[in-house]
């Protein structure tokens, strides 16, 4: 009888701690994505040890530069409770409209420029979905859809799946431009391109405005309860033309560093993103109701599906297999974040 007290005490312990481990983890959500991450990395790490190459930290971290960007974005509007399925469509028009013309017209035009232009374009793309939630009162969903497919029609009618492949030499030189170059033991060069500086400095942004301006407190506000914003004060269609045009602001942008990454293009070579990047913001802990968000855990979010998506291979795992370990993933973050009332 004694013994069966001692175990059950035991047991209770046990289910009290990992009570306060879960809500943990439902209080900071981002931390339950870093875990996730760590653990990726210790099983792709031990089943292929080349996985700790430097050059494959240089890969996830080039590689989750336009999904980051998409991410930052998409952030904002669902921080707002809002939702957008066009970011990919407006980086794939920006894409093709900037660097065709600047190639055409003004082949000298230095990067900076450029990328304003691109980010001015994708901004009034931006703001018209903005508007358009707002006035004709429909769901953000429905509008974006018909944003997508509009530019899509668009781009199939005059460009077809055509690849442009002479892009200016300020944007390849931007592609090509080093941060850190590091020799690896096999005798190959590791390189860490510089354009990862614009997600740092689009994070960095990000941050400011959702945690440090009135605009962000009117964001959180706004998808909260829009009911309640309104009553405080608070302007719905600055909030819903404001989030949709910074999104579109850093889609424009991402279909720029996507040419000069690769430095060849196809308008359609984005679509079909938009999934992964919604997975990554839920999975850094976004309410997607609203209200909620990090920017530390979107990055994470990014990361993680940066990793499932370019790694798995190197532990055997087929590709095909990718789409399964990130649906478990975002099951498991909804079962955690279900009840969370974190902003």
């Amino acid at each position: 009888m004694s013994d069966f007290t001692i175990d059950s005490i035991n047991g209770e312990k046990s289910d009290s701690q990992i009570s306060r481990i879960a809500s943990w983890m439902i209080r900071y959500p981002p931390i339950f994505t870093l875990l996730l991450i760590v653990v990726v990395c210790v099983v792709i790490g031990t089943i292929s040890p080349e996985f700790w190459q430097i050059s494959n930290i240089f890969d996830i971290a080039r590689a989750s530069v336009v999904t980051g960007l998409f991410g930052l974005g998409f952030l904002v509007i669902l921080a707002a409770g809002g939702i957008d399925m066009s970011f990919a469509a407006i980086a794939g028009l920006m894409m093709y409209w900037i660097t065709t013309a600047v190639a055409a017209y003004m082949p000298w035009l230095p990067m900076p420029v450029i990328i304003l232009m691109a980010a001015l374009g994708g901004m009034i793309i931006g703001v018209g979905n903005g508007l358009l939630v707002h006035y004709l009162k429909a769901p953000a969903l429905i509008v974006t859809i018909g944003t997508q497919y509009v530019i899509h029609g668009f781009l199939l009618t005059f460009i077809g799946t055509e690849l442009f492949v002479n892009i200016p030499l300020s944007m390849e030189n931007f592609g090509k431009a080093e941060l850190m170059r590091v020799g690896t033991q096999s005798g190959s060069i590791a390189i860490l391109p510089a354009y990862v500086l614009v997600l740092v400095v689009a994070a960095l942004v990000t941050w400011w405005i959702l945690n440090r301006t009135l605009m962000g407190r009117a964001i959180f506000a706004v998808g909260g309860s829009a009911g309640i914003a309104e009553r405080l004060g608070y302007d719905h269609r600055k909030v819903q033309v404001f989030v949709f045009a910074y999104a579109g602001l850093l889609a424009g942008i991402a279909g720029v560093i996507h040419v000069a990454s690769n430095r060849l293009a196809n308008p359609f070579d984005l679509s079909g993103n938009e999934l992964n990047v919604i997975a990554a913001v839920v999975l850094g802990g976004a309410r997607i109701t609203g209200g909620g968000g990090t920017v530390i855990g979107a990055m994470l979010g990014v990361v993680l599906i940066t990793l499932v998506d370019n790694v798995l291979i190197l532990a055997g795992i087929p590709s095909t297999w990718q789409t399964f370990v990130i649906g478990c993933f975002i099951i498991l973050a909804g079962a955690l974040f279900a009840n969370s009332s974190n902003r």
